[in-house]
């Protein structure tokens, strides 16, 4: 018999990523025990492992991270119930296009939740950045049935603070998931000469009014000039074009890659 203590250490150890094997040789448990804790130990002290569910909730570790996962999450992210797992898949869409926004967005994911995996899914013309945990619900609470357009999108007190201290990770994880750089041009007659100018631009797209609301009063905290173009199906565009308001984005966000 092993006292509770002892469990809750060898737990300990299997969260920082260790395996049962490993775990087994470094503390003399056999694996046989040390996975019956994983089912039976006791919840309360599992959950404290999530900063939301602690005695006294806080904020995640690594707020800068978070800002830029928030942003993925309410373009092109979802939270799924996994039955089999007991908890939830947060799947955050990437397209093969960008494997620099991949590595990105797994980076951003371990560090946001350090104690659980995070694997690549392959779908046709893009992967779903993937990782489980119970907890998903506590880091993004906007989680809800139907599409996020259909329902109020707001952030929470906490997840506006983070926000407001990392404002350019929050638009880096919106542009990365429903947003581009793409290079505009346009002809002018000078002097008699029709001349071909070329100028870079960001547009961001949603059908969301709240996520919209959420983009554009994060670059209005940042400075950044924006005008809402014209609306569509596919949602309504944001467009940044004024050269100073481009500057700020390309030394914070920059193309996709």
């Amino acid at each position: 018999m092993y006292d509770m203590e002892t469990r809750r250490c060898a737990l300990a150890l299997v969260s920082q990523g260790l395996s049962l094997n490993s775990v087994s040789k470094r503390t003399g448990i056999s694996r046989y025990a040390i996975r019956s804790w994983q089912t039976r130990i006791d919840p309360v002290s599992r959950a404290t492992e999530c900063p939301r569910c602690a005695r006294v909730p806080r904020p995640p570790g690594e707020n800068a991270a978070y800002s830029y996962v928030l942003g993925l999450y309410l373009g092109d992210g979802c939270l799924s119930e996994q039955p089999g797992r007991r908890g939830y898949a947060l799947r955050i869409a990437c397209a093969d296009a960008w494997p620099g926004l991949i590595d990105a967005c797994r980076e951003a994911v371990k560090a946001v939740r350090p104690m659980n995996s995070v694997c690549v899914v392959r779908r046709k013309g893009c992967v779903m950045v993937t990782s489980y945990s119970r907890h998903w619900p506590c880091y993004f609470p906007q989680h809800g049935p139907g599409k996020k357009h259909e329902r109020p999108i707001a952030l929470a007190p906490w997840q506006q603070r983070i926000v407001h201290a990392h404002p350019w990770e929050f638009i880096r994880g919106l542009v990365h998931s429903d947003g581009c750089r793409v290079t505009n041009w346009t002809t002018r007659t000078v002097d008699g000469v029709r001349k071909r100018y070329v100028y870079p631009r960001y547009f961001f797209t949603n059908t969301s009014t709240d996520i919209l609301r959420l983009y554009t009063e994060t670059l209005d905290m940042v400075g950044v000039e924006w005008k809402s173009c014209h609306q569509s199906r596919a949602g309504q565009n944001i467009s940044v074009a004024r050269k100073a308001s481009v500057a700020l984005m390309d030394a914070h966000i920059g193309p996709k890659y």
